[in-house]
């Protein structure tokens, strides 16, 4: 269960300043939205001061009805029982926070998935760019080729290389 620090004050009898200088030391951890869980209440405090008061007044001599072995089994009983609460409630917290955590994983993978998907379509269109440029240049174009290679101009060319050359 999930309780304010005043309430958790109040209830284990310390004050506000020892909560969050155990929470300031690491010793005792709140939750995101600054609340404290009473199982680590419990861990790092023991029993909460009503809890240990009752048992105070269960344990007199002058209570001896109340001290049957039958009655302080009963204590220890709803003592367990409420222990279990408190572990029950904190395993159902943890799996709502791993629960969140999937989804923000879920999440990720959609937008890394759509990030992929763009990328091969870009790949896709870069491919047919250059395909098409290929094709430009096909061997039906090599015969062009030659027939500019072929001109006055690349004669001339040849002329003037063997009149420099002696």
């Amino acid at each position: 269960m999930i309780i304010s620090v005043t309430k958790a004050a109040k209830e284990w009898g310390v004050s506000r300043t020892t909560i969050y200088q155990k929470v300031n030391d690491g010793e005792l951890s709140r939750t995101a939205d600054k609340k404290i869980d009473t199982s680590e209440m419990l861990r790092v405090f023991g029993e909460p001061v009503s809890k240990k008061r009752t048992e105070q007044s269960l344990n007199t001599s002058d209570n001896t009805h109340l001290n049957s072995p039958t009655v302080q089994s009963c204590t220890a009983l709803e003592h367990q029982l409420e222990l279990e609460k408190l572990k029950n409630e904190h395993l159902r917290q943890q799996v709502s926070d791993q629960k969140q955590l999937i989804e923000n994983y879920q999440q990720q993978i959609g937008q890394l998935n759509k990030t992929l998907e763009k990328a091969n379509a870009s790949i896709h269109d870069f491919a047919q760019v250059r395909l098409l440029e290929f094709k430009q240049f096909e061997p039906d174009d090599e015969p062009q080729l030659e027939q500019k290679l072929n001109t006055p101009t690349a004669t001339t060319v040849e002329k003037n290389k063997r009149w420099w050359s002696f």
